[in-house]
């Protein structure tokens, strides 16, 4: 083992997908709407890119690779 490795913290991949999805919310939330009222974007606009963001954050920290929107054991109404 290296010296270097030893200092390295050792992350699971599910911490990094967290980062990630965390760091996109992030941006939807509060990043977004700062840039698109400096740069004067409508509100459809800025709405469109905050839905995106926060789609790719749900789907970066469920693992899911497809585009689908449903998870059939995700809920349960009874």
């Amino acid at each position: 083992m290296a010296a270097n490795q030893a200092l390295i913290p050792s992350a699971s991949p599910k911490a990094g997908a967290m980062l990630l999805g965390t760091g996109l919310a992030f941006a939807s939330l509060i990043l977004v709407p700062a840039f698109a009222t400096r740069l004067g974007l409508g509100m459809a606009l800025t709405g469109a890119v905050r839905i995106a963001l926060m789609r790719a954050s749900s789907r970066v920290v469920s693992g899911r690779k497809n585009g689908g929107e449903t998870d059939t054991g995700c809920m349960s109404c009874h």
